[in-house]
């Protein structure tokens, strides 16, 4: 489901997860990143894991590093990607944190918005 508020500007603390995101695929010259703020407002951010044994979506490895950390529920998440969009599994991946309105900023390799989802 989109949200018409992603054409609005950005929360400040919204621009930062997306900002994070961003800076965690160029640094890691993977095909996403992703960051999460949790209900304290501390930040998990990750790239994506390609490994023989282990594959998992930048925003799946940041909702896990929240949870591996204590984290109790998202207020937001965010992923910068060449993609089209987020799979079901990311999204399942923030309501299970956060419930199903958790907002997810989707976002191209630019950083800017392209549409903002709900986790639901």
């Amino acid at each position: 489901m989109t949200d018409s508020s992603a054409l609005a500007p950005l929360a400040p603390e919204d621009q930062k997860i997306v900002t994070l995101a961003r800076s965690a695929r160029a640094r890691n010259q993977v095909p996403e990143g992703a960051a999460v703020r949790d209900e304290t407002g501390r930040t998990y951010v990750a790239g994506t894991v390609a490994l023989d044994s282990l594959n998992l979506s930048a925003l799946r490895t940041a909702v896990a590093m929240a949870v591996a950390s204590g984290a109790t529920s998202l207020e937001a998440a965010a992923v910068v990607t060449g993609a089209g969009g987020v799979s079901d599994e990311d999204r399942a991946a923030v309501r299970d944190l956060g419930g199903p309105g958790t907002p997810v900023l989707v976002a191209g390799p630019d950083g800017e918005v392209r549409e903002t989802l709900t986790a639901g």
